[in-house]
């Protein structure tokens, strides 16, 4: 399914048999309760279910339900959808699995935020059935690819989906670097740290450092700076074309560098970090076309009373 296809365009011919993956934050009551209520719901519309064995135990879950043992890609094969119940780190740990298995991912919000979410736990009835219809579309949302280098070599690759952080380690001493874009250098200074940042994850790290909030549909990248000690230190936004650098000085303590505050490596004095727009995004489904801007208002509570409209 290409971006922007609705489910019902991509049916297969013959009927196959339908498996949705589900993957939940067990740790919490309402994740097993609201597992629990979508896998009854999809088992008696006629999917299967398919779970990683490590959460099953913790999951009230019929004999229906597969298991499968290891947490790797190739676990979602022949699955449609992956349906994820958490906060934004379990979404974010769903998005792992959709960006390596090209699966699309439909997160149901169980936290705090949830801007990667699509629904809330109060819409599960909606949920299931959207899935069993196949009434949602499909779209994809930037991703980065992240290099780490040490004395020219590439001793890293990661990626993210929200932001790669490089960060200082000690406390009481800042990290020190140059940014550089588009194999330009563009100022050097100490800070806590630097952000940079799909549009996606505008909303998440580089909004509490300060950055700007870019609606979903923009193609850029982002470079926050965090609590820098300079005149210059401004979110930056650049081209999706663009590359990010970040060069840890020789003479600062080591740094480290974070990807969706999930995966992370130590960063040695004088080793540079390479940002670029990512060759594999996340296919997340959409259940409804409500604008960002109406979910920017209802995630953040924002105040818009007395707001009267475009005149006509």
């Amino acid at each position: 399914m290409t971006e922007g296809e609705t489910a019902e365009e991509t049916e297969a011919a013959g009927g196959a048999a339908r498996t949705v993956f589900l993957l939940a934050h067990t740790g919490r009551a309402a994740a097993v309760r609201s597992a629990e209520l979508v896998v009854q719901g999809l088992l008696k519309n006629g999917l299967g279910v398919r779970v990683l064995e490590a959460e099953a135990c913790d999951l009230p879950l019929p004999p229906a339900v597969e298991q499968v043992h290891e947490a790797t890609p190739d676990v979602l094969d022949g699955c449609e959808l992956i349906v994820v119940l958490g906060g934004d780190g379990t979404l974010l740990r769903g998005a792992e699995f959709a960006r390596a298995s090209g699966v699309p991912m439909l997160g149901v919000n169980l936290g705090r935020v949830g801007f990667l979410a699509e629904a809330e736990r109060d819409d599960l009835d909606k949920v299931v059935d959207r899935v069993v219809t196949r009434s949602y579309e499909v779209e994809e949302r930037m991703t980065l690819d992240v290099l780490v280098r040490d004395n020219g070599s590439v001793v890293h690759a990661d990626w993210a989906m929200n932001e790669a952080a490089v960060q200082k380690v000690s406390p009481e001493r800042m990290l020190e670097v140059v940014l550089e874009i588009d194999g330009r250098p563009v100022s050097g200074f100490g800070c806590d740290g630097i952000v940079c940042a799909t549009p996606t994850g505008s909303t998440a790290y580089a909004f509490s450092a300060g950055g700007p909030v870019v609606w979903p549909e923009v193609e850029a990248l982002l470079m926050v700076p965090i609590s820098a000690h300079a005149l210059f230190a401004k979110p930056l936004v650049t081209s999706p074309s663009s590359v990010l650098a970040v060069e840890v000085q020789p003479h600062t303590p080591h740094g480290v560098l974070w990807c969706d505050g999930r995966r992370t490596v130590e960063l040695p004095a004088g080793a540079r970090v390479e940002v670029r727009r990512g060759a594999v995004p996340v296919r997340l489904a959409r259940l409804h076309h409500a604008s960002f801007t109406d979910r920017l208002v209802a995630k953040f509570a924002l105040p818009v009373s007395g707001w009267r409209g475009a005149p006509h």
